[in-house]
Parts: structure tokens; sequence; C-alpha cells
């Protein structure tokens, strides 16, 4: 070393090296601070601009809205809407909607592909669903009729959208509700383009998006993509927020939308009879344009399940849809004393149902308890209900709701001592819980048990299977505790010795311990 004419040290060798390398994590770090900065500067003026314009817009569809369906009866809405009230109110809408995203931030639209006619394509799909932007994909396709929830008709605007749109509703309420929206979509599919073209989300195997399949008409994917450097919008709701999405959005100069329509796809004979085998290829096909993985999905009758090891599990459990309806009730499942006695059936009627649970509402009781299987005398067993009400309420943990699971379902053997879950009792319990086909729930059963072995599955078993195993294990803990589950505080009173079993509030059974468990 030597010293240099400033008065530092510098090395012997005079040649200077090469720059070291800018470090890409302290690089990446400084982008981000200085994203966060722009986006509180530019959201601090441009958000609270664009999003009160845009309620502005959004209030102003209505009107059209209202009026392209205004002195219409219910059988005149059966059928497609023509002359002034199509041309004035549809132009207006589409309009108003473009607008609507314009000041959201959507400057450009841009469209890859040719949309085709209603008589090539029927049916679009559109993917993946992943924002609540998507619905900007209808503008490109002339706003086309699409399936949604019957509860969204209660939403101000959006229902008057709807019903302007002439949607095709499904209630989840309403075990029904499918199998009419099944119809429905095969008649506009094959109305021969009397019908505008039928759009819907797909990719997710969604219950309403995969009844596009059933009809067997051609369909045209359609792939939705986001190109923006500074936020990704393709985040599913409720991960970060509506809010928080739609103030990043908006706080955008310039939001991208890429909208692009694949050839049409023609099924073959067997798609055409099988829906599911016509839905996955269809789904390979837009996945390998994304660039995504696909999921496998099949159809038990009008059901949508995912096939995970050896048993078949709905993506949607209708449990689910039970809470969401005690919910809107304002009952508490915590808060009902079901006193079911463990192993015994008692069969109750539709009165005795809402006597039980407290219900008034003739619509909320009809409902609710059509979510349980009926005898041929339109009875349910009350442990059903007992074991559901037990799942709702989140103030018990998984361990203890599957004993309870077996306690209520598991009969005492026919020689030898202790009680055994035979495979009525299992596929009951996996059709409650995890919304499983009872014979897939029966064929699991039988193989669990092992040939040659006893006919019904021990507590230790039991547990075993729905608590530690690494695949099914999983399931359990994933849908019986769902995002919007919230956890009960409500605690169990008067609570028996362990010696004798009995039925407790919230359905708990309280059971002695089965020897050689």
């Amino acid at each position: 070393m030597s010293q240099g004419s400033a008065g530092g040290w510098a090395p012997l060798d005079p040649t200077p090296g090469p720059p070291a390398p800018p470090n890409p994590f302290v690089h990446e770090l400084y982008l981000s601070r200085l994203q966060r900065v722009k986006f509180c500067l530019l959201g601090a003026l441009l958000a609270p601009i664009r999003v009160l314009l845009a309620f502005i817009v959004l209030f102003l569809l209505w009107p059209f809205a209202w009026l392209q369906v205004a002195g219409l009866t219910e059988e005149q809405l059966q059928e497609p809407i023509t002359g002034w009230r199509k041309t004035v109110c549809h132009n207006a809408v589409l309009g108003l909607s473009r607008l609507l995203f314009f000041l959201l931030g959507f400057l450009r639209i841009r469209v890859r592909g040719q949309r085709a006619s209603r008589l090539q394509a029927p049916v679009l799909v559109a993917a993946p669903h992943s924002t609540f932007f998507d619905p900007i994909v209808l503008l490109p396709c002339d706003l086309p009729k699409v399936v949604s929830r019957a509860e969204n008709l209660s939403v101000p605007v959006i229902g008057a959208l709807l019903r302007f749109n002439q949607a095709i509703l499904v209630s989840r309420h309403d075990p029904a509700s499918r199998r009419r929206v099944v119809e429905e979509v095969r008649r506009r599919a094959t109305s021969r383009g009397k019908w505008p073209q039928v759009s819907k989300g797909f990719l997710s195997f969604s219950p309403l998006s995969v009844l596009s399949f059933i009809a067997g008409v051609p369909v045209q994917p359609v792939l939705i993509r986001y190109p923006n450097s500074l936020v990704s919008l393709s985040q599913r709701r409720g991960e970060s927020g509506e809010l928080k999405v739609l103030w990043l959005t908006a706080s955008q100069p310039c939001s991208i939308v890429e909208v692009e329509f694949l050839p049409v796809y023609q099924p073959s004979p067997e798609e055409s009879k099988d829906p599911t085998l016509y839905a996955n290829n269809v789904q390979r096909v837009m996945a390998q344009a994304l660039g995504i993985p696909a999921t496998e999905c099949e159809f038990v009758g009008s059901l949508p399940v995912i096939v995970v090891g050896q048993l078949k599990v709905a993506l949607e459990p209708q449990l689910w849809e039970l809470g969401k309806v005690l919910r809107k009730a304002g009952l508490s499942p915590g808060c009902v004393d079901t006193g079911a006695e463990p192993g015994r059936s008692r069969m109750i009627s539709q009165e005795e149902f809402a006597r039980q649970l407290q219900l008034t509402d003739p619509q909320t009781v009809a409902g609710a308890f059509s979510y349980f299987q009926q005898d041929a005398m339109g009875l349910v067993d009350f442990r059903n209900v007992a074991l559901a009400l037990a799942a709702l309420d989140g103030g018990r943990s998984l361990e203890e709701l599957i004993h309870l699971a077996f306690e209520l379902f598991a009969e005492e053997q026919a020689e030898g001592p202790g009680r055994l879950l035979y495979k009525d009792g299992f596929s009951t319990i996996l059709h409650l819980l995890l919304g499983s086909p009872r014979p897939a729930a029966t064929t699991l059963h039988a193989v669990l048990c092992q040939p040659g072995c006893s006919p019904g599955l021990s507590l230790c078993q039991f547990q075993n299977f729905s608590l530690h195993d690494p695949l099914y294990g999983k399931l359990f803990s994933t849908y019986l505790r769902p995002p919007h589950m919230p956890r009960s505080t409500s605690q169990i009173q008067n609570a028996s010795s362990p010696g004798s079993p009995t039925a407790l509030a919230n359905g708990t059974v309280q059971a002695p311990k089965q020897k050689g468990d």
C-alpha cells in the first residue's frame, strides 16, 4: 500500500478494476420503496378523484339498466330483448361501462384474436378469474349474458345491471337451482343464435363456471391478463382486500388489460356427452396458453368435485352455504342445544327442525332443511344436524369435532366390546363435512378397513385418517376452517363426568374412552 495524493491509502497496482456489480437485492428494495412513494403521491391526487367519478358513472348506469326491463313481464324476459330497448339501453350501458373502467385507470384494452359469432361459439369461457375487475372482459365481447348468484340481485345498481343483462341466476340456498341453471344454459346455447353468447369465468372450476360445458356446444376460450409493472391485479378477492386493490389501481397513471380470443373449441362426440372430459380438455388448452398449471375436476351428477387420493370432495361443500344461511338468519350455531344422542338415530320433520333451531322464517327453514338428506317420509337424521352445527361452531378444536363425529355415528359391535364406525356412518360424516359423494366415501372406507379385517373403523383409526394422514388430514383442516368462518367464543356448560356418554349443548358428546384405542 502507498499513500495517495489526497492523504489516503491506495493499492500498489494503479490499474483500476472493473466496477462492482450492483446488488440486485438492494436495487429491488430501492425500486420497491420508490414505488411506494409514487403510490402515496399519486394515490393522494388521482385515487380520490377517479373513485368519485367512477361511482358517479356507476349510478348513471342504473336508469338505462332499469329502462330496458321496465314494464316487461317475467314471460317476456324469457326471450331476448329487441327493438328500441336493445338499441338505446344496450349501447348506453356499454359506453358508460367503458367510461367507468377508463376513469379507474384502464386507459387501454388490448384485444388479440377475433371474437367468434354467436352461431360459431354460443358460449364464451373467460380465464382466469383473479380480481373483481374481470368484468372488463365483457366490453370487447359486447356484453354477453352472464351466470351469476341470485344473491347479487339485492346489491344496489349491480342487481339492476343483472336484470338488464337477463343474467342466468343460481341460488346457493336452493339445491334445485343448479338444475334450472343447467337447463337455461342449454336452452340459450342451443338457440341457434337467437340469444347472445353466454359468458362465464373459468379455471377456478367453481360450480357456476363448469355448468357452461353441460350443453355440449362449441365454446370460445377468452384469456385475461394484466401486464402492469407497478402492481398486480391478479389477486384473489379477500387476500389484499377489494378497497386496497381499488385504491392501488386508481393510483396508477395507466392500467392495461389484455383480452385474447383463442380459436373456437369444437367438442368431440365424447366431449359433448361427457361435460367432465369437455371441461378438463378446454381447461388444459387455456392453462397452456396462460402458462399456468391446470387442476383436475369431474362431475358427480351436476356437482363438480376434485379427486384427492382415493376420495372425491366437493369444490364448495354445502356446509359452508348452510353456515351463510344460518348467520343471515341471525342464528349462532354455538347457541343451539341439539341434544343428539351418540349412536342413536332420531328422525325429525321440518317443523321440529325449525323449533329446534328457533327459526321462524319459512324460506330460511326450507332452505336450511334442504341441505340434509331426507328419507322417503321427508325426515332427516338429527345427528346430521348436530354434526353440521358443531362444524359451523368455531369454538371447538378439530380434534374435538372429529371425536364428536365418531361418537355420533359409531355403532356397537355385534361381537366384541367397543364401538366401530361402519360404512354408512363414515360416508355420512364425509358427505356432511367435505361434500364427498357417498359412493366414493364408501369405497374409501373399504380400503381403510382392509379386506379380511374389521368391517369398521375404531376411534384411533378414524383419528389417524382425519387428523394425521398427510393427504386427508389436510382436507379436514382446510374444509372445516374456511377463511370466512369466525371462531366462536361460546363455552360448553354443564359438562358431565367422563364416565358416562351424555349429549351436551351444541351437539357435543361426552363419551367414555374406548378400550384399546
